[in-house]
């Protein structure tokens, strides 16, 4: 697919392949697409929206400040996951509790 990269919104090829990898990551796990595409692949759809302008990509300092609340976002997220999971009694799902209940009356038989 030719495109034309404009020149203030994304300074590099490089930097376009990194951006459309982390668009694709996105999409891929579930994200909305930004425009209509009709692509079917979700690379191609990641770089139309690069190529469009829908997507904001930064460069320099706002980059790596980003890149660290993204990080640190993750962790909080990972972390409250822990704390919820720890606090929470495990259920058991009524299937552990019929094959619970089957091997018990199992072993009853064999005995």
């Amino acid at each position: 697919m030719p495109i034309e990269l404009d020149g203030e919104k994304i300074d590099s090829t490089y930097r376009l392949v990194i951006a459309v990898i982390k668009r694709a990551k996105e999409l891929h796990h579930g994200a909305l697409p930004k425009i209509s595409t009709r692509a079917r692949k979700v690379t191609t759809a990641a770089l139309e929206e690069a190529v469009s302008g829908a997507l904001q990509v930064l460069t320099g300092e706002a980059a790596v400040k980003a890149e660290k609340a993204a990080g640190k976002l993750t962790y909080d997220k990972m972390m409250d996951e822990a704390q919820q999971k720890a606090s929470m009694p495990e259920s058991r799902t009524e299937l552990e509790e019929e094959l619970e209940t089957f091997l018990r009356q199992k072993k009853k038989v064999d005995s």
